[in-house]
């Protein structure tokens, strides 16, 4: 490798660079950035608190796992938060120099698996919540007896070894990841993509970033139904029910704040995939979508704060004394013990027991 006295520098950077820039990353300053990434940290950890104070609260099997999951997720937004934001200031302080202080391409392949794996792997991680609490309403018993911490550690395992296969997917088919037009940040190839490899890879990640909020609305729904069905057929137990509402009403917030904040970024990404688009005729509107999704990892953790029983309960009493009318009864959210909620189980699913067993 030649490091003698080129005027012309040896760097991956060196194509992109020359280019255009969009004119709308020309107006965000050094301090918005610094801004923007304390109260993301801020959040989470506010967030990281809460949900490891509550899951020392309960340990009981229905609440811990969901709670063990929302943790890493929180957690996985908070280092993707610090790790993205730190390298964004960065760049920002260094004028965007990319030839300058990465002439190896270095710095910006961690930035560029770093967003591949901190986009992907909270969606992932929000869809494996969404089916642990789908099974644990529709099949209480399975759910108590069959899935244990250590199966929601392996499922949390492989949920983050998967994304970073896929975030490393360009760097094991040697292929690095590019200083995108703004020169801001690090991503796939999008801009004059011939290769088919290029395309796969950028109509990958948005495949797997829209099945995961569709398998999260598909099985939120499931979930959502199977508890207003139990709550209109039997109302003399309600008390297994209390935790199920806060973890899906918790659910449904973080299902739509990650359809509202990732949706748009994933379809340009997969529009540009497709050749749909030019990515330098539409990098403002490419720049919005990003900003978008980074807003994901700030209002996640405020599902978890705002969203919770406490707080649900105080805005409840709150709204009846402004309605002054008696909406829902205090009674729901009463606490429960793992035994309770059996008992309703076994109460619910008692006659499709006796007919199985007399035939």
């Amino acid at each position: 490798m030649s490091t003698n006295n080129s005027k012309q520098p040896v760097s991956p950077a060196a194509g992109l660079l020359s280019n255009t820039t969009c004119q709308m990353e020309e107006e965000l300053s050094i301090s918005f950035s610094i801004t923007f990434m304390t109260v993301g940290i801020l959040s989470n950890s506010l967030a990281i608190a809460i949900l490891m104070k509550a899951y020392q609260r309960f340990r009981q099997k229905y609440k811990s796992s969901f709670l063990l999951l929302a943790s890493a997720l929180v957690i996985t937004d908070f280092f993707g938060h610090l790790i993205n934001g730190a390298i964004a200031v960065f760049v920002y302080a260094s004028d965007k120099d990319w030839i300058h202080f990465d002439k190896s391409n270095v710095l910006c392949s961690i930035f560029g698996i770093c967003m591949v794996f901190s986009g992907l792997c909270p969606l992932f991680l929000g869809s494996v919540m969404a089916i642990e609490r789908c099974i644990g309403v529709t099949q209480p018993i399975f759910h108590s007896t069959k899935i244990t911490s250590k199966h929601v550690k392996m499922m949390l395992s492989g949920v983050c070894f998967f994304a970073v296969f896929v975030a490393l997917l360009p760097i094991l088919g040697h292929r690095d990841y590019k200083i995108q037009a703004s020169k801001t940040w690090c991503f796939y190839k999008t801009d004059h993509i011939k290769d088919w490899e290029d395309r796969f890879y950028l109509l990958l990640f948005s495949f797997l970033g829209l099945l995961a909020l569709g398998i999260s609305f598909f099985c939120n729904a499931i979930t959502g139904i199977s508890l207003l069905r139990v709550k209109f057929k039997s109302q003399q137990h309600r008390q297994g029910r209390s935790h199920h509402f806060e973890m899906v009403i918790q659910l449904l917030g973080i299902m739509c704040v990650s359809c509202v904040c990732w949706s748009p970024f994933l379809v340009t990404m997969a529009s540009i995939g497709m050749n749909r688009q030019d990515f330098m005729g539409a990098c403002e509107r490419t720049l919005f979508t990003l900003r978008m999704a980074t807003w994901n990892q700030i209002l996640d953790p405020w599902v978890y704060i705002l969203l919770r029983k406490a707080v649900l309960k105080s805005l409840y009493t709150f709204t009846r004394r402004c309605c002054g009318v008696h909406i829902i009864s205090l009674h729901v959210w009463e606490l429960s013990s793992i035994k309770n909620s059996l008992k309703v189980a076994a109460i619910s699913e008692s006659p499709v027991t006796e007919k199985s067993a007399s035939t």
